[in-house]
């Protein structure tokens, strides 16, 4: 698909994030709903065993599931955002926190930016400018602003790149981050990743965003996809998501 343009990059420049409606059918995003009730053992019809208010489901590569990663609509985005052959194909979506309605907090619902590079160890658990992944997620389910939608802070990719700069290449443990981003970016405005199953949202690796309780009636179904690319970000790059990552 081609109905992205200039107004896409410019809106993805703006917020730190791009939605993309019907980044895959909304037929093959129901069905991956279908599946994700089959893992969690759940009945939407049986609400009284959702008893816990997060779910956190592996990645998967069944059925539907494996389906949504080769749209052609998702991949235009994705090239538009990060550059034609700079972004790794997935065959897999990534983890699902499924969210349901209840009274109690998770606990996961601080300001954060992702992990985005391995640690000195190989491991992940740091936050760095030198970002090797960037963030989409991807609806299964129809969310409402009472549905657990992420809380995206609109703009804030820009702060964060000022805030990482003096930490150079080695970054910030993942944990120590988390309280210095939410401070730095306060100030900015709150988005709601909402929508229906088959909506994406292509997020910049700087943008903080948090989980939150559920407030309504159904599950939340949606994947995290930490989106690995061929060569970390670069302030010579020329993609729209190199042109944001440093300071201006």
């Amino acid at each position: 698909m081609t109905d992205f343009d200039d107004t896409a990059i410019e809106r993805f420049s703006t917020d730190g994030f791009l939605k993309i409606e019907e980044a895959f059918p909304r037929e093959t995003g129901e069905r991956a709903g279908a599946l994700i009730w089959e893992r969690l053992g759940l009945s939407p019809d049986r609400p009284q065993e959702w008893t816990r208010p997060v779910v956190w489901l592996e990645p998967s590569w069944d059925g539907a599931l494996g389906e949504v990663m080769h749209g052609p609509r998702l991949a235009a985005a994705l090239d538009l955002v990060a550059g034609k052959d700079r972004w790794v194909p997935r065959p897999v979506v990534g983890m699902m926190p499924i969210r349901f309605p209840h009274p109690e907090d998770s606990g996961d619902t601080g300001w954060h930016i992702d992990q985005n590079i391995p640690g000195p160890d190989g491991a992940w658990g740091v936050v760095t400018g030198r970002s090797h992944t960037f963030l989409l997620l991807l609806l299964f389910s129809e969310v409402g602003p009472d549905d657990a939608p992420t809380r995206i802070r609109v703009g804030s990719h820009r702060d964060v790149a000022r805030v990482l700069e003096p930490y150079g290449e080695g970054g910030l443990p993942f944990f120590d981050s988390g309280p210095i981003l939410d401070a730095a970016t306060a100030h900015r405005p709150e988005a709601l990743a909402t929508g229906s199953p088959g909506d994406a949202y292509i997020c910049h690796p700087f943008l903080v965003h948090a989980a939150q309780r559920h407030r309504g009636t159904r599950p939340r179904f949606m994947s995290q996809v930490p989106m690995s690319l061929r060569s970390p970000l670069s302030p010579g790059g020329s993609t729209p998501l190199d042109r944001l990552t440093w300071p201006c």
